[in-house]
C-alpha cells in the first residue's frame, strides 16, 4: 500500500498551490473569479431543480437528493482550478506563512497579494454568480417547482437569527477550507473530484453557510418573489463572512500550519 503524505509534505504542496494563485495576475484572478461564480450557480440550480421533482413525492428526503445533486458543481470549481472565496483561505495563507523569515518589504508585498486574492475573489464571484441568476431568473428557463424550491430555502436561512448565521458561517468555512488541504493531500484528478463531491454534499445537506454559495441561493428568492430586503441580505453576508474566517482561517488554515511546522520540527 502506498504512503500516503504527511503533515509537511502536505503543507509544502499547500505552499506550492497558495504561491501560484498569489502569483496570478489580476486579469487572471478576476476571471477566475467570475467563471467560480456562475459555476456554483449551476450547483445551486441543479439542488434547486431535483428538490422540486423529489419533494412532492419523497418529502424530505428531497434534501439529500439536492444536496447530491449541489455536490456537483463544487465538482467543476475544483475541476476548472477556479477562484471560490474561502477555498483559497488555506494554500494562500500556508504560502505567506512559509515566507514569514523574510524581509519586511517582501512580507507586505505577500500580505498586499493575500488581501487582493481575497477581495477580488469576493467581489467577482458575486459577480458572475449575479449575473447568472439573472439569467436563469427569466421566466420559462427552468422547470416548474423550482422557483418555489429556491424562494423556500431563502425564506428560511434568512429567518435564522444572527448567531445561527455565525455558526452556520464557521462550520461552513471550516469544511470548505478543509477541501483545500485535502486535496493537497490526495494524489490523482479523480480523489481530488470525489473530495470535492463530498464536500459540496455535505456543505448543501446541513445546509452550512458559504457566503458567496448562501448569498446566491437568497438573491435567487429574491428574484422569484421571496419577501426579502436587500438589507437583510447585506446583513447576512457581513455575519456569514466573518464565520467564514473564524471557521476557515481560524479553525481549520492556522491549526494545519501549526500542525505541519510542528512535524518539521519533530523531524528535525
Amino acid at each position: 500500500m502506498a504512503r500516503g503524505p504527511t503533515p509537511a509534505e502536505i503543507f509544502d504542496r499547500a505552499v506550492d498551490e497558495g504561491q501560484r494563485r498569489l502569483d496570478q495576475s489580476l486579469l487572471e484572478l478576476v476571471s477566475t473569479s467570475f467563471i467560480a461564480g456562475f459555476t456554483i450557480v449551476f450547483g445551486v440550480v441543479a439542488l434547486g431543480i431535483v428538490e422540486a421533482i423529489v419533494h412532492p413525492r419523497f418529502g424530505d428526503v428531497s434534501r439529500i437528493a439536492g444536496s447530491l445533486a449541489f455536490g456537483i458543481g463544487l465538482m467543476f470549481l475544483i475541476a476548472g482550478r477556479t477562484e471560490l472565496f474561502n477555498e483559497n483561505f488555506s494554500d494562500p495563507t500556508a504560502a505567506a506563512i512559509d515566507g514569514s523569515g523574510s524581509t519586511d518589504r517582501s512580507r507586505s508585498q505577500v500580505l498586499w497579494k493575500l488581501v487582493r486574492l481575497w477581495a477580488v475573489t469576493f467581489v467577482f464571484n458575486f459577480v458572475g454568480g449575479g449575473l447568472f441568476a439573472l439569467v436563469f431568473s427569466v421566466e420559462g428557463v427552468l422547470p416548474p417547482g423550482t422557483a418555489e424550491s429556491l424562494v423556500t430555502f431563502a425564506e428560511e436561512t434568512t429567518h435564522k437569527s444572527a448567531w445561527a448565521w455565525f455558526a452556520d458561517a464557521i462550520a461552513g468555512g471550516a469544511l470548505v477550507s478543509l477541501l483545500s488541504f485535502l486535496l493537497a493531500a490526495v494524489e490523482s484528478s479523480g480523489s481530488r473530484l470525489v473530495m470535492a463531491y463530498v464536500v459540496g454534499f455535505l456543505l448543501a445537506l446541513g445546509p452550512f453557510s458559504h457566503v458567496v454559495v448562501t448569498a446566491l441561493h437568497v438573491f435567487f428568492g429574491i428574484l422569484f418573489g421571496a419577501n426579502i430586503g436587500f438589507v437583510a441580505l447585506a446583513e447576512m453576508i457581513g455575519i456569514v463572512t466573518a464565520g467564514n474566517f473564524v471557521g476557515g482561517l481560524g479553525l481549520v488554515t492556522l491549526t494545519h500550519v501549526a500542525q505541519a511546522k510542528g512535524a518539521n520540527e519533530s523531524s528535525d
